[in-house]
């Protein structure tokens, strides 16, 4: 009996001791994280304010956090990239309560892309809500993209992001991250004045673009140049079809015309990353006068618009490489990548925003279910799940833009142009196909496994327009050769992005029922 009551209350003591400990380290860890958040100045620091920077800033101070964005200049950007937002990237707007900032920009409405090739043409036109409810699932929103001055919209949501008063916007050049027992805790940066500084926060999110520098610092990511883009505006012009995109498959690389605001037109054409034409001896001019201007087609003004840029003597040329990266998740505690420092893709179908936007909205679904960050365990375990929760959107279009901009590569290789004459037929036929493949590419209907079943209705497509007029043994060999090219491109993608999410299709319908319901929130 006296042996009994012994055990009885070594094990009483025992659960009393493990008790107190528990509670003491619980008290410990939720009285660093009210330290850490009373002593910070603020919760987040975003490094870089362009389109994700604004954009989450704006959405987590709208939360209640405190804000501190640092962008290295804050005079309005020039650049051509990123000049249309496709419909899904206009539905992550509104959710985010930022659509106002396409207003007052001058903003040019796009209902479809318009496709030239060999003299003929086709119009792919937005699939109306409508008329494919069932197909598009209820996607809440009008069916059609806007055309745009990238830098006036930066500029817009900077000064909505600046507007609330938990947000601090900064000029400064950040050098590197802080990092503490291998917890990032904040930034050190100059400011406009060439101060050294540091600031400190339970968060810092690097979305510093395509050159960031700090890339390195929280992922092991290496970005690739595919080819380079020259880009150039045609002042006081206005195009017969103002709402389409219009792409050429030019040779050897395609060239894409449209109307960025109501007097202004964009010229954008794709080079090889080898071998770019010197803009300083006009070999550029003489390269577009003489070699690709001849090859757009005369229908809409579309040539003379074009050659109007060129006498005009292309006042705001500018050459931007067109850079790929795959997303790797980062592993660091305190520290999350976005945008363009995070995940790039070939621009030829202007999605970029579009998932930066949700990849945004992921992220701020994520956080507001925590009162304090400051526990930069308890984020780390949420970041994790973003990097699933954004595969629908981000493998769709990752996928389409790799395979799409090597597909318009022209070449003599009779396999690869079957693949483009059969993009091209299938892309122009009309009905389900060319309305399946806009809402892929609107950003309606992000769904892998079916851009997957798209792809592979192209190959066929191809395959007999190869074989054709008559199936001979050169053209079997050649149609099995394009067969080959396709699955070596689609696997490719399939690895990176993950067989799973591509396909396997819970996560799509788990995206589309959370982030595709409504157009605000």
């Amino acid at each position: 009996m006296v042996s009994t009551y012994a055990w009885l209350w070594t094990l009483l003591a025992f659960v009393l001791t493990w008790m107190v400990f528990y509670l003491i380290k619980k008290k410990k860890a939720e009285t660093d994280e009210a330290e850490e958040r009373r002593d910070g100045v603020a919760d987040v620091i975003i490094v870089g304010a362009g389109v994700a920077g604004s954009a989450l800033a704006y959405a987590l101070a709208k939360d209640g956090r405190r804000v501190h964005v640092i962008e290295r200049d804050l005079k309005e950007p020039q650049r051509f990239m990123g000049e249309l937002m496709q419909a899904g990237g206009r539905l992550k707007l509104a959710q985010l309560g930022l659509e106002d900032c396409l207003k007052e920009i001058d903003a040019q409405q796009s209902n479809s892309l318009a496709l030239y090739k060999d003299g003929k043409h086709g119009t792919l036109y937005y699939p109306k809500c409508s008329k494919y409810r069932q197909f598009l699932r209820l996607f809440p929103y009008e069916p059609n993209s806007r055309f745009l001055r990238n830098g006036r919209l930066v500029q817009g949501l900077r000064k909505k992001a600046a507007s609330l008063t938990n947000v601090q916007l900064e000029e400064g050049t950040v050098k590197s991250l802080i990092e503490v027992k291998g917890v990032v805790k904040g930034v050190t940066y100059k400011n406009s004045a060439g101060e050294e500084i540091t600031a400190f926060a339970p968060l810092t999110v690097v979305c510093d673009g395509c050159y960031s520098n700090l890339r390195r610092s929280a992922i092991d990511n290496k970005d690739e140049v595919l080819s380079h883009f020259v880009g150039y505006v045609v002042k006081n012009s206005r195009l017969e079809d103002p709402h389409s995109m219009h792409l050429t498959f030019s040779k050897p690389f395609p060239c894409a015309i449209y109307q960025i605001t109501s007097d202004e037109v964009r010229v954008a054409a794709e080079l090889p990353a080898d071998s770019i034409p010197s803009m300083a001896n006009g070999e550029m001019v003489n390269f577009l006068r003489k070699t690709l201007a001849p090859q757009i087609p005369e229908a809409g003004k579309l040539r003379e618009t074009f050659l109007k840029g060129l006498d005009d003597g292309l006042l705001e040329v500018k050459i931007h490489p067109n850079k790929s990266m795959s997303a790797k998740p980062c592993d660091r505690r305190g520290v999350i990548v976005l945008g363009d420092a995070f995940n790039m893709r070939h621009p030829i179908i202007a999605s970029g925003m579009m998932v930066a936007l949700s990849d945004v909205l992921i992220i701020r679904n994520l956080l507001r279910s925590l009162p304090n960050i400051g526990n930069t365990k308890k984020v780390s375990e949420l970041i994790k799940s973003f990097y699933i929760i954004r595969k629908p959107m981000a493998a769709t279009v990752n996928t389409l833009a790799g395979i799409f901009s090597q597909v318009l590569i022209a070449t003599t290789d009779e396999a690869k142009e079957g693949m483009r004459q059969g993009c091209f037929n299938y892309l122009c036929t009309g009905g389900f196909r060319t309305s399946g493949m806009m809402a892929i590419l609107g950003g309606m209907n992000p769904r892998p496994l079916t851009l997957v079943l798209h792809l592979v209705a192209i190959t066929l497509t191809s395959m007999g327009y190869v074989l054709s007029p008559f199936p001979s043994p050169r053209r079997f060999w050649h149609s099995l050769r394009t067969l080959a090219w396709a699955l070596k491109m689609l696997g490719a993608h399939m690895v990176d992005e993950g067989f799973k999410e591509m396909l396997i299709p819970t996560n799509a319908a788990a995206y589309r029922r959370n982030y595709m319901a409504t157009a605000s929130d």
